[in-house]
């Protein structure tokens, strides 16, 4: 069985493979060969550990094997590596779009220059997520998010125009303000606990009645972190970066990065060391409701294929934001696996409209048309994804917005309900924009001799689909109680009540 003393291997893998191809550059084929395997070998670990965790359901790796619950002190020293089954779920998820995508950029990037600083980049980004996820230390937390951060600001300005440096200098602002935010409530925190353990931390509030302060740290962290899950109102961000970044990042950005810093860092701290408030689930019912619509409605007016799918990420975003809101177990179910199928049919979508600029050198649907005819792989991928997200059975996405409908009535949330139903149809008509005006219709004369995309583009396209269509089976009771259903229950365990 799997030992927990690789528990580091999350982080150090993708910094080695980082850190191998800078050094080895000048060789060909470096770069796309680290940058598959480091990825590759990050999902293999997270598999094993899934395995294991039927055995044990917490592991705990003392950083140096030193430290622990020390009882002269009374509080945990030394920094702690925690995986539960928050962990390993969201761990799968990461390293497993990081590696379609990894494969899928041996060929897109081709059309970049220096592929070795995308791929260093990329491998820093993916150890700043998967160390968020598995650090049991609130400061740590941060730090990694600065991490991951950081390598996504200059993945965004990659292509050095004028655009991808504006969105990318926007990012930077936003992100920088947000890490401002999220260290003031951590300081915050740190001087009411005087410890930075997240489980010590959870303890010691447990146990005392929480002061006004606590409403401070509340807003502090929900500002910061909800900047980073680009939640609205603190979104702006997100609509320019993810156009202006390459496919490959958009993917990474849309399907994994404001899941790991964003929606996984609120409901780690807001459930597991708070204890879930009431007041943080009005808050994330509210603005949960308003991204539904928000996103959903401004989608609906682009014409740029990448902007659309933006706008459409702060919409499915709300629907796992309200689902976390609902504070019941059939709610966060129906919020993970939302969380799960988003990062498979966005990262899909985004991979798509990437394979379409990469055949046909245009993201303007307008200027598209009976793509079908000539990238049948990439207009089938897309109308998967395509239906997916917009809730089409037997697609997956339907059955996540359904439980999450479901979740809303059971908690007599009736008009809530209602809007998601109603954000949903309106989810359809701006996907169906998309497969109408790229794919249908008369065939350009200026596409008569354009191609489908090389092999590894087309095998991502394939295996991101194929997840999508079966993507449903995740709700059979012996799939589901290995894989959903731990999630769950760590954030249920931790729910404690009103401040």
């Amino acid at each position: 069985m799997i030992s927990e003393s690789i528990v580091p291997l999350f982080v150090a893998i993708p910094l080695g493979g980082a850190f191998l191809i800078a050094l080895l550059k000048r060789i060909k084929g470096i770069p796309d060969i680290f940058g598959v395997v480091a990825s590759a070998g990050t999902f293999i670990i997270s598999i094993l550990f899934l395995l294991k965790m039927e055995i044990t359901p917490r592991i705990i790796y003392n950083i140096g094997n030193w430290g622990g619950f020390n009882e002269v002190l009374g509080k945990i020293v030394g920094i702690q590596l925690v995986i539960d089954g928050l962990t390993i779920f969201m761990l799968l998820i990461i390293n497993f779009v990081a590696f379609i995508v990894a494969v899928y950029s041996v060929n897109y990037m081709t059309r970049y220059t220096e592929k070795w600083q995308f791929f260093c980049l990329f491998l820093l980004m993916l150890a700043g997520m998967n160390g968020v996820l598995i650090t049991g230390d609130l400061f740590n937390l941060f730090v990694f998010v600065e991490i991951a951060s950081l390598a996504s600001y200059a993945l965004v300005a990659f292509g050095t125009e004028k655009r991808e440096l504006e969105a990318s200098f926007k990012y930077a602002v936003m992100g920088s303000v947000a890490s401002l935010l999220i260290l003031m409530g951590v300081i915050f925190l740190y001087s009411y606990t005087g410890t930075l353990n997240m489980a010590d931390m959870t303890g010691i509030l447990a146990g005392s009645e929480q002061p006004a302060l606590m409403y401070l740290v509340f807003g502090l962290l929900l500002t910061g972190f909800g900047l980073k899950a680009a939640m609205v109102p603190f979104h702006a961000w997100l609509p320019d970066a993810h156009p202006s970044a390459p496919a490959p990042i958009s993917a990474m950005l849309s399907g994994v990065l404001i899941k790991a810093l964003g929606v996984y860092a609120i409901a780690r701290v807001f459930f597991t060391v708070f204890g879930f408030p009431h007041q943080i689930s009005i808050i994330l019912l509210t603005l949960g409701a308003i991204s539904m619509g928000v996103g959903a409605l401004v989608a609906l007016r682009q014409w740029d294929m990448k902007r659309l799918l933006a706008y459409s990420s702060i919409s499915q975003v709300g629907y796992i934001m309200v689902g976390l809101g609902i504070g019941t177990p059939l709610g966060i179910l129906g919020a993970l696996f939302h969380l799960f199928n988003h990062s498979m049919f966005k990262s899909l979508l985004f991979l798509d409209s990437g394979a379409v600029e990469y055949a046909a050198g245009t993201r303007d649907m307008k200027e598209m048309g009976g793509l079908s005819r000539k990238l049948p792989v990439t207009s089938g991928s897309t109308l998967v994804g395509a239906m997916s997200l917009a809730g089409i059975p037997p697609f997956a996405g339907f059955w996540s917005k359904l439980i999450i409908i479901i979740a809303l009535v059971e908690a007599s949330h009736m008009k809530l309900a209602a809007w998601a139903v109603l954000m949903s149809i309106v989810t359809i008509a701006y996907i169906l924009k998309v497969t109408r005006f790229a794919f249908l219709g008369a065939l350009r004369d200026r596409f008569a001799n354009i191609k489908e995309v090389p092999l590894l583009m087309r095998i991502s396209l394939i295996l991101l689909a194929l997840v999508c269509i079966f993507g449903g089976l995740l709700l059979i009771p012996e799939v589901r109680d290995t894989f959903l259903e731990p999630a769950v229950r760590v954030l249920i365990s931790g729910m404690r009540g009103g401040v």
